[in-house]
């Protein structure tokens, strides 16, 4: 309870006209100040799984932290500076902040219904009366002054109903902030797999023409060998054929990487500059993304920002139905006002008028409107209640996927690059039996095929692990604090 003292010396100094409306005041106060505030909701209680995910009996807190920021977890600092301008120019990110705005306005002013509003006012009026229809048989102008302050129908929050619309309007600002963080998230996420995929496309266009050039120079080769009669048309036939289909696989990821590039740059708001952009050269080693610790307890989920965004819409349900339920009891309100009026501009100070209107409004008879309103909100908070679990149990699925993948591309980047060894020596040897004649030129191109299906299925696969990194990093809610 808040007191309040009324100091009988301070209330002399008032002027007589306005005691009344200072008293109101104060009498408000008090009784909002004794009103009960509404329960403060708490954040709803889950059984989170208390095994930690890493093969270690045990995990130490220390490794257990929260993630690294992105700055930390991106190694080129190309892709770091795109991220950056993604940051500042993608038009999603804008949007989300402009909500936390809106969001924040909105509470603002749920926040002002608690606090009384007061208006000045002032008004002049004249007439004028002619002989013929005056009484007094005479012209009449008649002038007037008024000027006064007042309250106008300011609620006295006895039940905690204004106190529990302010404190929805606040979860709900809440809520678009967590919105916010998880568009940056995902904006980053996404950014970082259309810069990592333009670099693999990129590669994969320059193994296309290497193998286009190489197939066309055999092709001449066996042109040459065709005219000395030590090759035959079918060979000839076959060259060609791997050399049109190499020019087609040219073609078509041109167009993918040129696509790829429009992709970024749509998610970064602007043009990207050629130098910022991987190149063909690049390595997987050059654009990687750093590790993401081996343990992590799985209480970290709660702070990812989809879930924080669930929590705070299942608090705004909570505060709505402590709203609903405070208007089956009275509703009162106060409006006071003081002033004076004059004939004359120069007494307009000399007297004083005052109003004092208390008023109570308490339902009998609504035709079940309240309880409906009350029934709603119970119904709205146990729909958040069960989206917000969901949200908990689809971020577990979300990490247990993404760990299910990385726990077995470690392996299998390491077979597909033996078997890209393999297939180089199996073509080398190809080759060699078919200079010597103990084999046929369709051994050589079987190899030449292998070869290429392994190398583009390495780069693949190399990509795959890069963007696995980014899906667990993403899942898993980002660095925290350091990603705001």
């Amino acid at each position: 309870m808040i007191s309040t003292t009324l100091n009988p010396t301070s209330m002399k100094t008032i002027r007589p006209g306005l005691r009344p409306l200072a008293l109101a005041v104060a009498a408000g106060l008090l009784l909002a100040g004794c009103a009960s505030a509404p329960p403060r909701a708490e954040a709803p209680a889950l059984e989170l799984p208390a095994a930690r995910w890493s093969d270690a009996a045990a995990v130490p807190a220390a490794s257990a932290a929260a993630l690294p920021a992105w700055r930390d977890l991106v190694r080129d600092a190309r892709l770091r500076e795109v991220i950056a301008l993604a940051l500042e120019h993608n038009r999603d990110l804008r949007v989300a902040l402009l909500g936390i705005e809106q969001a924040r306005a909105t509470y603002q002013v749920q926040d002002a219904a608690r606090r009384p509003t007061l208006n000045a006012t002032g008004s002049s009026s004249a007439s004028f009366t002619p002989a013929e229809a005056s009484s007094a048989g005479r012209d009449t102008l008649n002038r007037s002054y008024s000027v006064g302050v007042g309250i106008s129908a300011w609620e006295l929050d006895l039940f905690g109903r204004v106190a529990s619309l302010r404190d929805s309007a606040l979860q709900s600002w809440l809520n678009t902030e967590a919105v916010q963080r998880a568009t940056r998230l995902t904006l980053i996420g996404d950014v970082a797999t259309a810069w990592l995929t333009l670099g693999a496309d990129r590669r994969q266009l320059a193994l296309a023409r290497r193998t286009l050039a190489s197939q066309q120079d055999t092709l001449r080769l066996t042109e040459r060998r065709q005219a000395l009669g030590a090759a035959s048309g079918l060979t000839l036939a076959q060259t060609r054929t791997t050399v049109e289909t190499a020019r087609g696989q040219v073609a078509v990821l041109e167009s993918q990487v040129q696509r790829d590039r429009n992709a970024l740059e749509l998610l970064v708001g602007r043009a990207v500059p050629e130098a910022l952009l991987p190149t063909d050269a690049d390595t997987d080693e050059a654009a990687a993304l750093v590790g993401l610790p081996d343990a992590l307890a799985s209480t970290v989920l709660l702070r990812r920002p989809d879930v924080i965004a669930a929590e705070h819409l299942l608090q705004a349900s909570r505060a709505d139905l402590e709203a609903a339920r405070s208007a089956r009891f009275p509703r009162i309100s106060l409006t006071a006002s003081a002033g004076t009026a004059s004939r004359q501009l120069g007494d307009l100070f000399a007297g004083g008028a005052w109003s004092f209107v208390p008023s109570v409004s308490w339902p009998i008879l609504d035709g079940g409107t309240i309880e409906a309103g009350v029934a709603r909100a119970e119904a709205t908070r146990d729909i958040r209640r069960a989206t917000y679990d969901k949200a908990v149990q689809t971020a577990f699925r979300e990490v247990a996927d993404a760990l299910s993948v990385r726990a077995a591309l470690a392996e299998r980047l390491d077979a597909q690059r033996a078997l890209v060894q393999a297939w180089s020596r199996s073509l080398t040897l190809a080759e060699a039996r078919f200079r010597a004649g103990a084999d046929s030129w369709l051994t050589v191109l079987d190899a030449q095929r292998s070869l290429y299906a392994a190398q583009q299925a390495l780069i693949t696969l190399e990509l795959a692990e890069q963007s696995n990194r980014i899906t667990l990093y993403k899942v898993l809610g980002g660095g925290g604090d350091a990603d705001r």
